[in-house]
């Protein structure tokens, strides 16, 4: 059986056994990791990961528990941006755990501090508005700068 054609291109065979292997490692990993827990609002999806213990334990303690599960921070409201970004953080942190690539003290990324920036501005806009409009430029203030500890009491 021929693998490859003269052109350089994988047969058709080849072709189809390697999306069935990748599509095999996705199914095994979603499951292994409980990933359609990550498709619920349920904050405790994010203790799945030991390294994010830490976050949900100060999420119990801090002051928009009652107010506020991970989603509500940290997913887009738009519905297809929301699962979009649960994609993406999944595959990533599928991959970290499955390479063993990952820090202890977990951070979060650019990407998603902007998520969670733009909901900071969005259920407290009739703050956010007055105060960034004359002082700052909206584009570089993170609400986290002063209020680190709003979402996650440490």
């Amino acid at each position: 059986m021929e693998l490859m054609k003269e052109s350089g291109a994988l047969t058709p065979h080849l072709a189809g056994v390697t999306v069935g292997i990748l599509i095999g490692l996705g199914v095994y990993t979603f499951g292994y990791a409980n990933g359609a827990s990550y498709l619920t609002a349920d904050p405790a999806a994010c203790t799945n990961c030991h390294v994010m213990r830490p976050q949900f334990e100060g999420w119990l303690k801090a002051s928009h528990r009652a107010a506020a599960v991970c989603d509500d921070c940290h997913s887009p409201p738009n519905v297809v941006q929301k699962y979009l970004n649960k994609a993406v953080n999944g595959f990533n942190h599928s991959l970290a755990f499955t390479t063993g690539r990952y820090p202890d003290d977990i951070l979060i990324t650019e990407r998603n501090h902007r998520v969670a920036n733009a909901a900071c501005m969005k259920c407290h806009l009739e703050i956010t508005t007055p105060i960034l409009a004359p002082r700052h430029d909206a584009s570089e203030t993170r609400c986290t700068s002063c209020h680190r500890d709003v979402g996650h009491a440490h």
